[in-house]
């Protein structure tokens, strides 16, 4: 793809100019108790310029991929720059220049035919249609990747992709009083479908996990109402890092009245919670989905947040960082072509601590374990209520029955003071988007966190 770009490097307007080439594919494939249901394929690519002239952006997009449309785009956003330079302008100088860099980590994945999709999705359902108890069964592979190719008017040359696929699997079951109960797991990761499931017979252990725990699940009674001491698994703690952290302290956000706006170096969770969004590597190992350049050609780098129960720092693009005094780290993404880049999360995590999950139940007299989740939303204040669809009673230090569906709320900067445990061990998430303004996917994880939260009833 940076072939297209390629006869324009060195010929960009001004500094603060950028042209990027992106091609967004999506795959995917349904089943629903061994009917295909759902079979999409689709494909969308353009080029897109944006310029910054007197601290104001002009931005321009065509959907195609050619040497011409992109010299057409930055001639369109160099005449958006200098109209809304004329009519809005802040009279700022152009920002001082990024270092040159060139960034061109491995691209090479396979894009699989629909018919590898569907084989496999129908080993996968003649297994699972033995199971005995279930109403209904849902497999799903989805399949995307975002392929750039960016030049910059600092000398900022990138290209990259990010593929990722994944199975999911739905199981419905009814308690014995007829309610109905379900249970969610998503399989893969980051690279195609041929890297990610060679053979439909390494998922059935697997799915017999996911069966156990709807069974257990089955005969699962409610949780008692209130507050109480819980553990939460590692991808709760990952959404409360994504969703009820994680956006408020995005600048854009704090710019605009976020909790985080009045708590920059100060205390917002007990010393024993340390949070960042990492680039491209976390704690030794690849990032579930890497960023090594964001779409405004910064090189990305982590971005701290809390270190130790303190607000550290926010995730900027050029303009907030040059606001607050920061560096950017490379949070400027854009999910198509013809989006602009926003402050984006990348993989944003809670680190490990020191604590065994063993030891960690064995210390609550009375409480809850939560497991997984389905969904989570949260606002500017901090403020979160998240959907629990796993987790156990926790009686005299051991584990005891399941437990419904429920909720459990908060304040993330409240309740983070009240952790006095940490895991030893991460988990991850990548299976979803972030859904600010534009579609993202996005990365989130951390190990079990043993706080006081609020959790909901029948």
């Amino acid at each position: 793809m940076f072939e297209i770009l390629n006869p324009l490097v060195g010929a960009l307007p001004v500094p603060q100019t950028e042209l990027r080439a992106m091609r967004n594919t999506n795959r995917g494939v349904s089943m629903l108790n061994g009917a295909l249901v759902g079979n999409q394929r689709s494909e969308i690519s353009g080029v897109s310029a944006r310029i910054c002239r007197g601290g104001v952006y002009g931005f321009s997009s065509m959907a195609e991929l050619s040497t011409a449309a992109a010299e057409k785009v930055l001639k369109a956003a160099e005449d958006n720059a200098d109209f809304m330079n004329r009519h809005i302008g802040k009279n700022k100088a152009a920002r001082p220049a990024l270092p040159v860099s060139r960034i061109a980590p491995p691209l090479s994945w396979n894009d699989a035919a629909q018919k590898q999709y569907i084989e496999f999705l129908q080993s996968l359902d003649a297994y699972v249609s033995q199971k005995a108890h279930l109403t209904s069964r849902t497999l799903v592979v989805r399949a995307d990747s975002r392929e750039k190719a960016l030049i910059t008017g600092d000398g900022a040359q990138a290209q990259a992709a990010i593929p990722r696929c994944y199975i999911y699997l739905v199981l419905d079951a009814e308690t014995k009083d007829g309610v109905p109960v379900e249970y969610f797991k998503s399989f893969g990761g980051f690279g195609g479908f041929d890297s990610q499931f060679t053979d439909p017979a390494l998922l059935f252990p697997e799915i017999d996990s996911v069966y156990e725990l709807l069974m257990q699940k089955r005969e699962g009674v409610y949780a008692e109402a209130g507050k109480k001491t819980c553990i939460l698994g590692g991808i709760l703690s990952g959404m409360l890092a994504h969703e009820a952290v994680g956006h408020t302290v995005e600048a854009d956000l704090v710019l605009g009245g976020s909790v985080a706006a009045k708590c920059l170096n100060q205390r917002v969770g007990s010393e024993l919670v340390s949070m960042t969004d990492f680039a491209h590597t976390a704690f030794g190992e690849t990032a579930p989905l890497p960023v090594y350049c964001d779409d405004e050609g910064v090189p990305a780098q982590d971005a701290k947040l809390i270190e130790n129960g303190i607000l550290v720092g926010y995730m900027h693009n050029r303009e907030s960082a040059e606001h607050f005094g920061a560096s950017p780290a490379g949070n400027a993404r854009a999910y198509c072509f013809s989006d602009e880049p926003l402050i984006r999360m990348r993989n944003t995590a809670v680190h490990p601590g020191k604590d065994s999950l063993e030891d960690m139940i064995a210390s609550v007299e009375d409480g809850y374990y939560l497991i997984d989740t389905n969904n989570g939303q949260a606002d500017n204040t901090g403020e979160f209520m998240f959907g629990v669809t796993m987790g156990y009673e926790i009686k005299h230090g051991k584990l005891g029955r399941a437990i419904l569906d429920t909720t459990i709320s908060g304040v993330a900067f409240e309740m983070l003071k009240t952790v006095d445990m940490v895991s030893d061990h991460m988990n991850w998430s990548s299976s979803g988007y972030c859904g600010k303004k534009q579609m993202m996917p996005v990365g989130m994880g951390g190990p079990e966190l043993r706080c006081q939260v609020m959790i909901g009833g029948r």
